[in-house]
């Protein structure tokens, strides 16, 4: 399944429409948490998506503005909620904080789908066509292929609207590469390869830090409710998009390169939400910012969906020791953060730390993979 987004460019009066729709879908977000809740809270019944799926018609009647979103489009909403709950029960069963779902503010619902490609919802040439809506500019840039499946109508935190398609699309492989690659992320350099190539950690969020801070302080000098503050609002939004947008363009230009030239490529298998929070127990909050704008989840994602359609493969290994254990020997070397040498007292390997641990990631996954044999001491 591919993805393709575009900008799309609706008048003002469309611009009003599809407000007003995404508040009606906010409505019945709202009015379907509210049912599941109460039901079980007042009878003990647990409702489930079909349960709310047939009140639908009756909450019309209550509320004819409604239909002016077409069925399908509300139908969705309702399984927005239905997976909702399925990921409070789900993290609840493995003992991670819950969070119950929440209910939608004002201006808080910005997307909906349209589960059906030309029900409701169609491209001509560069015209999307919507129903109860009409015909809305797109800035095609680029061809849509395959079978769309699904469309999303999405309005960014700064006012802009945007379309995506989901397409069923053919596997496309690139011709076959023998080379195989592992990956040591980290924050002094984004990422380090085991062939000794080390990619710069380009610093976002630091580089529009300045810039933001200024915006969010005039913000903060407005009063609430004004118009005031919600013009600085989304300047400080833009900013906040613009950090996004190369962080984005960064990951999907680092990944195609890493898919491009490699036919098995390693990560570390990280999970940066518990990284976060051990670094906020041990120093504060001060690595917080830098590990989050990193994002190496997405290059990890972004990698591998390229990998999945060009027919190459991306594995994840467990990151313990890597760092510890020499390449060469396999020997665990005790070091801190602060050395940046790996140098091994029993084998005298001198190596860079990050291209040490790069070339260890790359052997547990051709290991994983049965490229080689394991080593007894992996």
């Amino acid at each position: 399944m591919k993805t393709y987004q575009y900008r799309i460019y609706p008048t003002t009066a469309q611009e009003t429409v599809l407000a007003k729709m995404l508040e009606e879908c906010r409505w019945l977000y709202n009015k379907v948490l509210e049912t599941r809740k109460e039901s079980y809270e007042l009878q003990g019944v647990s409702l489930g998506n079909y349960d709310t799926m047939t009140m639908i018609p009756n909450w019309k009647l209550e509320r004819p503005s409604l239909k002016t979103v077409h069925s399908q489009v509300l139908q969705n909403v309702n399984v927005r909620v239905d997976l909702a709950f399925q990921a409070f029960f789900r993290r609840v069963k493995v003992g991670e904080t819950p969070g119950y779902p929440r209910f939608k503010g004002y201006g808080r619902y910005d997307s909906m789908t349209y589960p059906q490609y030309g029900n409701g919802v169609r491209l001509d040439g560069n015209v999307l066509i919507l129903s109860k809506l009409g015909n809305v500019k797109v800035e095609l840039h680029r061809e849509l292929c395959g079978t769309p499946k699904t469309v999303t109508v999405r309005r960014s935190s700064t006012g802009k609207w945007f379309v995506t398609f989901a397409c069923e699309c053919d596997v496309q492989p690139l011709p076959n590469e023998q080379k195989v690659i592992g990956i040591d992320v980290g924050l002094s350099t984004f990422a380090t390869l085991s062939n000794g190539e080390k990619i710069d950690n380009p610093r976002f969020f630091k580089a529009e830090q300045d810039a933001l801070t200024k915006a969010q302080r005039r913000m903060e000098k407005e009063a609430k409710g004004t118009p005031q503050r919600t013009k600085r609002r989304k300047v400080v939004a833009r900013i906040h998009e613009r950090i996004a947008n190369r962080r984005t363009d960064f990951a999907h230009k680092t990944s195609r390169k890493l898919v491009n030239t490699h036919g098995v490529i390693v990560f570390e298998d990280l999970n940066v939400k518990s990284m976060i929070e051990n670094h906020t127990q041990v120093f504060g909050h001060k690595l917080n910012k830098s590990i989050a704008d990193v994002a190496w989840n997405q290059l990890v994602q972004f990698t591998t969906y390229k990998a999945a359609d060009a027919g190459r493969s991306v594995v994840l290994v467990d990151p313990r020791n890597t760092s510890k254990r020499c390449s060469r020997c396999g020997m665990l070397v005790e070091k801190d953060l602060s050395v940046r040498v790996h140098n091994c007292p029993h084998c005298g390997l001198s190596l860079d730390r990050d291209v040490n641990a790069a070339i260890n990631i790359l052997a547990l996954g051709l290991q994983r993979t049965g490229s080689i044999p394991r080593s007894p001491r992996l």
